[in-house]
């Protein structure tokens, strides 16, 4: 079988035909890729279903119904039905006994389970099966669970939100390193408890509930001085922590480049204060917003870090000239970001793809940008790593994709298949 079918079992421009005729040859590999068509007939529907992970697929996309499944013996079929609220209730209890642990873990996550379901898999001898439970079980259950005697069941009730708060807290001092992380966690705890997960001797139980969006100012103030490993990191990511602390942070500690929720839901004022900050990285931060008045935007595409700049580059609105005066600053440093613009004009997209040696990040941005025209793609396709991308750009030459069919790497060819301007007489022949 030709490794392109795969990619254009996707294609959205293959004609009913062709779809029948790949059905028919497919094997489960291909019948699960033509199971995500949006386009595919009741007839269709029931011939890709013969195979187990295409029927789930199906299942999962809505297009399989209760009436077309044997709950007896397509029991992974049937659960899928059930996670997506669309199968038979009764099904569930028949599930419940059925011999593969797997079966009924996967159960005990489902939604909507009756009473007498639930209380059979937490009374289930495999403990997989009731921690699975522990996790979804309604509030009453979830409080019976917390005081089980399998530690992997308590951690897992701790971290239900269904799980009432008073059936937890004295697990803050629990000797399991891997259940107090889980309590750290929880939105609904008394700051008694979160005072105490603190000072606990674990930097990852500390780290976990910098990140907590309970905890109030005091105990933000608290972690900031915390040089255990990530809680500085984590702490800023926190959506309330004071931009003083967070000014504190970003010299200290190596937080990325993310737009953080704080910055993210900064004020206008805020927003004009953080523009001039004197910190680079405060700078940098908030250049990751792609909300700025133009007057703030403009003023941080002019500003001297780099950094800054390759935060800045891909914010709407940015004009042609602006973001090659980035580029006659620091070149290729910036190049990747500013092919990332969304106006990025075609002109300055084929300028990047020309230089020499051309950034591979940029060339990877360029394949992906709705604006590359074709012999920017044709130079995107000399990268091995970027051809996969470059191969389903609609703006690539029909010879290049037909070529690219073909390509040693199964992962191009596949990719030019799912390209809608791959010749029709090309996919005929590709079809068995």
């Amino acid at each position: 079988m030709h490794p392109a079918l795969p990619g254009l079992a996707e294609n959205p421009a293959l004609p009913p035909d062709l779809v029948d005729r790949l059905i028919t040859a497919a094997d489960a590999d291909l019948a699960e890729a033509l199971a995500d068509r949006p386009d595919l007939t009741h007839e269709q529907i029931r011939a890709l279903s013969r195979y187990e992970a295409a029927a789930i697929r199906l299942a999962h996309n809505g297009k399989l119904t209760a009436a077309d499944v044997d709950p007896d013996t397509r029991p992974r079929v049937t659960l899928a039905l059930l996670e997506e609220r669309t199968g038979r209730p009764e099904w569930a209890g028949r599930l419940a006994a059925n011999p593969n642990i797997g079966i009924r873990q996967a159960l005990a996550a489902c939604p909507d389970l009756s009473n007498d379901v639930i209380q059979a898999l937490a009374a289930d001898p495999e403990v997989s099966v009731v921690a699975e439970l522990a996790l979804w079980a309604p509030s009453a259950v979830a409080a019976q669970l917390a005081i089980h005697p399998h530690a992997e069941v308590r951690r897992a009730a701790a971290t239900n939100p269904s799980t009432p708060a008073e059936a937890v807290i004295n697990l803050a001092a629990h000797p399991s390193m891997l259940l107090r992380p889980e309590l750290a966690a929880r939105p609904d705890l008394p700051s008694s408890t979160y005072t105490r997960l603190a000072t606990d001797p674990i930097p990852w139980v500390r780290s976990t509930l910098a990140q907590n969006p309970a905890i109030d100012e005091d105990l933000i103030r608290v972690l900031a001085a915390d040089r255990g490993y990530d809680v500085q990191r984590c702490l800023a990511h926190h959506p309330h922590i004071p931009l003083d602390v967070l000014e504190q942070l970003a010299r200290v500690t190596r937080i990325g480049t993310t737009l953080l929720p704080r910055i993210a839901t900064a004020t206008p004022h805020e927003v004009e204060e953080l523009a001039t900050s004197p910190n680079a990285t405060m700078r940098m931060l908030l250049a990751q917003r792609r909300d700025l008045p133009a007057h703030i935007r403009d003023a941080l595409a002019a500003d001297p870090d780099a950094k800054v700049l390759k935060s800045i580059a891909p914010h709407p609105g940015l004009s042609d000239a602006q973001l090659r005066a980035m580029l006659t600053r620091h070149g290729s440093r910036v190049a990747a970001h500013v092919a990332a613009n969304p106006d990025a004009t075609p002109e300055l997209l084929e300028h990047l793809s020309q230089q020499n040696p051309p950034a591979a990040k940029a060339l990877r941005e360029i394949a992906r940008h709705p604006n590359a025209t074709p012999t920017a793609l044709l130079a995107c396709l000399t990268n091995h790593k970027v051809r996969p991308i470059a191969a389903r750009h609609s703006a690539l030459p029909p010879s290049a994709i037909v070529e690219l069919i073909n390509d040693e790497s199964w992962q191009v060819a596949a990719a030019a298949a799912a390209n809608p301007f791959l010749p029709l007489t090309v996919m005929a022949i590709l079809v068995p």
